[in-house]
């Protein structure tokens, strides 16, 4: 892939990306079927909060993406809980899965859907910043106090379902199917614009 179009992708992915919270209560069994580096589908929409308080009940979605609409626009009650919604059909990559105790965090990247061999087969600079960043948002949120905005039975029911299965944990994308390639380590400096690919580091001796 040239490098034109790897920073394009990259691009569309991080530029302007934003953390969004989605908490609910699942099993074991459905939190099994999450592995890092994984990409999984969402058939329906992905509805998401801005607002980061306490982690309700004993699992959070902590979702990166670029691309959420802000509902406020068209309803000003949303606001009152910064509801943001994914479109159905989205795509993303599991960056991390945190537990401590009773809680869990899966930290999730949206990314578009014409890049899923590049995610999949690749790691990055901007990925490990990230997941960092939402690391320490876990650690600092798991024992912070509730939002109440978000305890409505509303809210809870639109954000009870696992996301990228069904509630009998059949994933709705298979993504074994992607094409394998060689990994990639990609390194992007979104300040000056570059990015590079497997670069060499300098000490060793060809």
């Amino acid at each position: 892939m040239k490098n034109s179009r790897l920073k394009s992708i990259y691009n569309e992915t991080f530029s302007g990306l934003k953390l969004f919270y989605r908490d609910t209560e699942l099993p074991d069994y459905l939190i099994s079927n999450y592995k890092v580096g994984q990409i999984i589908q969402e058939k329906g929409f992905t509805d998401m909060s801005s607002l980061g308080g306490g982690i309700s009940g004993n699992f959070r979605y902590l979702i990166a993406s670029a691309h959420a609409k802000d509902l406020s626009i068209f309803n000003p009650d949303s606001a009152k809980i910064g509801h943001f919604l994914l479109d159905s059909i989205s795509y993303f990559k599991v960056l991390d899965i945190q537990t401590t105790e009773d809680k869990t965090q899966i930290f999730l990247l949206n990314i578009p859907d014409n890049s899923l061999t590049l995610f999949k087969n690749s790691s990055s600079n901007l990925e490990e910043e990230i997941t960092e960043k939402a690391r320490d948002k876990f650690i600092n949120k798991k024992n912070s106090l509730l939002i109440p905005e978000l305890q409505t039975k509303n809210w809870k029911e639109r954000t009870k379902s696992p996301i990228g299965m069904n509630d009998n944990g059949e994933m709705f994308f298979d993504d074994s199917k992607i094409k394998m390639e060689s990994p990639k380590r990609i390194e992007i400096n979104m300040d000056k614009k570059t990015i590079e690919v497997n670069k060499k580091p300098w000490w060793k001796i060809w």
